[in-house]
């Protein structure tokens, strides 16, 4: 009976953490984990809408974005094929992520070491925010970039829609809010 209890617990507070994720405050003392790109200090943001391409990410500490198809359309990855996200509680141009503590567990921040990451195939406007540790977090059109910790090989796209505030990234900064089988 414990164990049903306990185990019952546990999956109460998961649920709750990827629905909640986030918080009205800007700033945490939380760190986030390592994202699959490369990250370094920095702290000024900055906006580009380049369409050039870039070294890969296993080279260069650059984040580089392209596009890629998916279930749910055509969306934003980085150098890896990695899925990438917005956040709904995110305030456009606001210079900072809604998401802090618990929530960078799950949604960890895309960084770069560049001010303008170079881009293929992305029509938005590409920029950097500060993060609360100095990184450089990448924002499309104003809004952060995250990923998400249970996509686990490109293609895979099972944040979009969690908790109804999670969603893929068109190639021109729009949430994709359609539905999205995992995988390619």
């Amino acid at each position: 009976m414990k164990k049903q209890l306990s185990l019952g617990f546990s999956a109460l507070v998961l649920a709750a953490a990827l629905a909640g994720c986030g918080s009205s405050s800007g700033t945490s003392a939380g760190s986030s984990a390592a994202p699959p790109a490369s990250s370094s200090s920095g702290s000024s943001s900055s906006s580009s809408s380049s369409s050039s391409s870039g070294s890969s990410a296993a080279s260069s500490s650059a984040a580089e974005l392209k596009v890629a198809s998916s279930s749910a359309g055509q969306i934003l990855v980085d150098s890896k094929g990695m899925s990438l996200y917005f956040f709904t509680k995110d305030v456009k141009d606001s210079g900072k992520s809604a998401c802090t503590g618990a929530c960078l567990a799950l949604w960890p921040v895309l960084t770069t070491t560049s001010a303008t990451p170079a881009v293929d195939g992305v029509t938005g406007t590409v920029g950097t925010i500060a993060t609360p540790d100095g990184k450089k977090q990448v924002t499309l059109n104003g809004m952060p970039l995250y990923y998400y910790s249970k996509d686990k090989a490109p293609g895979d796209v099972l944040g979009q829609g969690v908790g109804n505030v999670w969603y893929l990234v068109s190639p021109s900064g729009e949430m994709v809010k359609g539905s999205a089988n995992s995988g390619y």
